[in-house]
């Protein structure tokens, strides 16, 4: 027991001293190097891309129901975030929706 305590200890340790280090790092005024704004610009698209292809990467679009509860889900998504800007509106809706169609189709 002592032990599983002293694991959650070190790990909640390691990751609070991860989160804060940029901002150790860049408080003292140093200004932020180019590279790290363009990470700050380029990853967070490249992260939804990567988890929409690992969503879909199982779909099978050769047999029933030919993958409709994925393309449909996939859509309300697109279509909430481009008209109501909401990301966990469009998470949430297309999350519902797809399990509402696996269960019917």
């Amino acid at each position: 027991m002592t032990h599983a305590a002293m694991l959650v200890a070190v790990m909640s340790l390691v990751t609070v001293f991860i989160r804060f280090l940029p901002f150790m790092v860049f408080s003292s005024g140093r200004r932020v190097p180019p590279f790290i704004d363009w990470l700050g610009n380029v990853l967070p698209a490249a992260i939804i891309a990567m988890l929409v292809v690992y969503c879909l990467k199982d779909t099978d679009l050769t047999r029933h129901p030919f993958g409709l509860p994925e393309i449909i889900s996939s859509a309300a998504v697109i279509l909430l975030q481009k008209y109501r800007r909401s990301s966990i509106l469009s998470i949430l809706a297309g999350t519902l929706l797809y399990m509402v169609l696996s269960r019917i189709i």
